[in-house]
């Protein structure tokens, strides 16, 4: 049997965070760096949650934290986050698309799930999905 998490550098938790600085630097073109009153904002946690795991998150060398506290990801991070992302949206398009399910529970149910997948069974499901006709974006 396989280790859980196995190809994941990061607990859940941890991708969740890298996730959500990921996702809100999309949705801002042009500022690539967030407030962590954003994070904390965007997964529903405590600020004091958000430092911590920031803490974790920068020992890792997954982000930065600029002198006024703006959080940037470093090029391992963004690369590591864009993976997470693309994974929930591969499984949420799989969810919706292919089985039918309602888009509020897929998108609930892609982000529990994102965290299980390894990198051969995300390959395999991409795949699967292309043979279909669906496209997954790279961002």
């Amino acid at each position: 049997m396989k280790a859980k998490n196995e190809g994941h550098a990061l607990t859940n938790a941890g991708e969740d965070y890298l996730e959500a600085i990921y996702c809100l630097i999309l949705e801002r073109p042009g500022d690539d760096s967030v407030r962590s009153v954003d994070v904390s904002e965007r997964l529903d946690v405590t600020k004091a949650s958000v430092n911590k795991a920031l803490s974790s998150l920068k020992d890792g060398g997954f982000v930065d934290q600029t002198h006024y506290g703006r959080v940037k990801l470093t090029e391992a991070g963004r690369g590591y986050a864009a993976e997470v992302w693309r994974r929930h949206r591969m499984l949420r398009t799989f969810l919706t698309v292919e089985l039918g399910v309602d888009e509020e529970v897929a998108d609930e149910e892609a982000c529990l799930m994102e965290h299980a997948l390894s990198a051969d069974t995300s390959r395999r499901l991409l795949e699967y999905l292309e043979r279909q006709g669906v496209t997954i974006d790279k961002e």
